[in-house]
């Protein structure tokens, strides 16, 4: 399992924009990068990501991701929403070889 890395604030006023960054440890090897030993490290990428926001009154995706080849090792991603109540976010990462981890964060909104 891989450390995240996970930053949304703890209380926000109802209707307020909420930063959320996320950072997630992982080496994002492309498939085209020779090892020490000359041979081609196998691709292992995180492909997608995902936040939902559960509020109580609906559990709807507030941001999704693609990702490719050229994002860095330990991908950041930083976004914003809305809050609209007190809940639950849930942050979901994909990608090659089975990779597949989530991670929630709790969210008091007044």
């Amino acid at each position: 399992m891989a450390r995240a890395l996970i930053t949304v604030p703890p209380n926000a006023k109802r209707g307020e924009v909420i930063e959320v960054r996320v950072l997630i440890q992982h080496p994002m090897e492309t498939g085209y990068r020779p090892g020490s030993d000359g041979r081609i490290l196998p691709r292992d990428l995180i492909r997608k990501f995902s936040c939902r926001y559960d509020d109580g009154k609906s559990n709807e995706i507030v941001f999704s991701a693609e990702l490719y080849a050229a994002i860095a090792a330990n991908p950041l991603i930083s976004f914003h929403t809305v809050a609209t109540g007190s809940g639950t976010l849930t942050f979901l990462w994909e990608g090659d070889n089975g990779f597949m981890q989530s991670e929630m964060a709790a969210i008091k909104v007044s």
